[in-house]
This record gives structure tokens, C-alpha cells and sequence, in this order.
């Protein structure tokens, strides 16, 4: 696989964290890009920076630290506001400025915004040329592949996108009417890959290193887009390099090692969101690296009422050594019988 570049930098491998509101924070990006990830996206930030002084927006703007090349998601409607967003971004320490144009959330589509957008390709082509010429970094794209499936313009909205100076783009193989349902379509995805010469990088339904494999091959695509597959499984970026650079699988990480990286992760988030919002926002992250494990659900109702930032990292080590322990009586019941 042949390294990707977006303007002038040169990605360590082709996936990439999706960006993803409430998610990407800062703790889980770094995290992110530790386990394998190539390039890491931030949440996506308003355009409207009457916005921006809300500790949630601040929060989402701290890129000090972040692993480069930087990239940076806004979302909005209005040309011109998107390009004093995008400076504002760079000026704070943005490399790349990634254009959502793929949200297909309600709160984003009635502000005409995200996927919205998609029904007005006058409008993306003016927002496109208005960022790309108010910023000197490279900028990209996060498309769907168009508004419902009577109106499946993605492969126009690429074109648009590449003649307006968009340096890479991403298409996420469902229309804003499928939302998360149904299967990605890939064949759209493929024919958009054909259309254009800048890269592309496929998303949806990305979850584990054989689909990895499937979608790059089937689409011809330069990178893959992972979002909710990550979601408790940060290790899955390290899974899929190493499958697609060998042929082989790697092992389920232990549950020593999920534990260790839990509790790193939950010290991240406590110290970057403080004890109360982080002991908050732990609650989901939790929640997603113990689903498919024994005993989660019973867990995770007493874990969702600790209000203290050592209660939980206490829970959680009490948590994994209940299993640990489990699981060696079942291996010594194996052996004795």
C-alpha cells in the first residue's frame, strides 16, 4: 500500500479516526493514534464562532499537544463563516481543515450544515472555493454519497470538490436519508475513486481487518475512514495495519492489556476534562470497552452512579479482576475434567 499524502504531509499508514462529535475529544485521539491510527480527526467545531466561548467548544479546540499533522473538522452552512472558522482553526494550531459535509444528525442538518449541504451544489461549490482560498493548509472533504437514494449526487459534489482545490476526500457509502442503517455502499464509493485523481478514503461499516481488507480492494480506495468501530476498541487501528501489511491476524489483546489501556484512557479523560465532566464522559467510553464482556450490563449500572474520579478507576480494576479470575476457574474446571 502506497503511503497517502494530503498536501504536504505524508501519513504514517492509510486509516484514520473519523471525526466524531462527542468522541474524538482530545484523550481519545491521542489514544487513538498511540494504537495504530494514521491521522486522527477532532470533533467537528461550529463555524459559528459567536459559539466558540462555551467550554465544551473550547475544550474541542485544544490542539496543542495533538499528534501532526493536525487535522481539524467544521461544519456549517455559510461560506464566509466557514472560512473565518477555517483561519481561526490554523491560527490555533490547525494543519489540515476537514469540511463536514457528511453529518447527517438532525441538530446539524436543519442549520443546513453536514449532509444537508449535499441538496445545494452551487452552495458546497462557493463554501469549498471560499475555505480553500482562506486558508494556506491543505483542506479536505467528509461527503455521503448523496441525500436520499433518488438523489445520489456524491460523484458530482467529488468533482465539484477536486476542481474547487479540496485536497482529499472522504465518502461515508450511505446517503443522509440511510443514516447509520442499512449496509454501506461501497460500488458508489468505488465509481467517485474512479472520477477523481485526488485521494479517497471510504467509510462505514469498517469493523474488523478482513472488511478492512474487502472495502480497500473493492473500491480501490487510498485510505479507510474508522469511527464507531474504535468506539472501546482503540486497539482496532493496530489490528488492521498489521493484517493488511502481513496477511495475518493478531490476537485479541489480553484483558490485562484492556485494563491497562482503560485506565490509562479514563486517567486522560480526568485530567483533561476535570473530575466532574470527566467522571461524565467516562461513563460511555466504559460502556463501550466492556460491552461484549461477561457481567457488563450489572457493571455498568453500578459504575454509571460513582460521582468520584477514584471510584471508577477502583470499579474498574475491581472489574477485570473478577473476570481474570473467572476465567482461571473455567481454565482449571477445563483441565480437571
Amino acid at each position: 500500500m502506497s503511503a497517502v499524502r494530503i498536501g504536504p504531509y505524508e501519513l504514517q499508514n492509510n486509516l484514520i479516526l473519523a471525526p466524531m462529535a462527542g468522541v474524538t475529544d482530545q484523550p481519545f485521539r491521542q489514544l487513538c493514534r498511540r494504537m495504530g491510527a494514521g491521522l486522527v480527526v477532532s470533533e467537528m467545531v461550529s463555524s459559528d464562532m459567536s459559539l466558540w466561548n462555551s467550554r465544551k467548544s473550547r475544550l474541542r479546540m485544544i490542539h496543542e499537544g495533538d499528534p501532526e499533522p493536525r487535522s481539524v473538522q467544521i461544519a456549517g452552512g455559510d461560506a464566509q463563516m466557514l472560512a473565518a472558522a477555517a483561519r481561526a482553526n490554523v491560527e490555533l494550531g490547525a494543519q489540515i481543515i476537514d469540511i463536514n459535509m457528511g453529518c447527517p444528525a438532525k441538530k446539524v442538518c436543519n442549520k443546513a450544515a453536514g449532509s444537508a449541504l449535499l441538496k445545494d451544489e452551487a452552495l458546497v461549490s462557493e463554501i469549498l472555493h471560499a475555505v480553500v482560498a482562506a486558508v494556506e493548509v491543505p483542506v479536505t472533504l467528509k461527503i455521503r454519497t448523496g441525500w436520499d437514494r433518488d438523489n445520489k449526487n456524491g460523484l458530482t459534489v467529488a468533482k465539484i470538490a477536486e476542481q474547487a482545490g479540496i485536497q482529499a476526500l472522504a465518502v461515508h457509502g450511505r446517503t443522509r436519508a440511510d443514516l447509520y442503517t442499512g449496509e454501506a455502499e461501497y460500488d458508489t464509493i468505488a465509481a467517485i475513486k474512479q472520477a477523481v485523481s485526488i485521494p479517497v478514503f471510504a467509510n462505514g461499516d469498517i469493523t474488523s481487518p478482513h472488511k478492512a481488507r474487502e472495502v480497500l480492494d473493492s473500491t480501490g480506495v487510498d485510505g479507510l475512514l474508522i469511527g464507531r468501530a474504535a468506539q472501546g476498541r482503540p486497539w482496532i487501528f493496530r489490528e488492521i495495519e498489521h493484517y493488511l501489511r502481513t496477511g495475518e491476524t493478531l490476537p485479541a489483546p489480553q484483558l490485562g492489556e484492556v485494563e491497562g489501556i482503560l485506565l490509562e484512557h479514563l486517567a486522560a479523560l480526568h485530567a483533561f476534562y476535570g473530575d466532574v465532566m470527566g467522571v461524565r464522559i467516562a461513563r460511555k467510553h466504559v460502556g463501550w470497552y466492556l460491552a461484549t464482556l461477561p457481567g457488563a450490563r450489572e457493571f455498568r449500572a453500578r459504575f454509571n452512579r460513582l460521582e468520584d474520579t477514584h471510584a471508577q478507576c477502583a470499579d474498574v480494576r475491581l472489574f477485570f479482576s473478577e473476570r481474570q479470575q473467572s476465567l482461571e476457574t473455567e481454565d482449571g474446571q477445563g483441565v480437571a475434567a
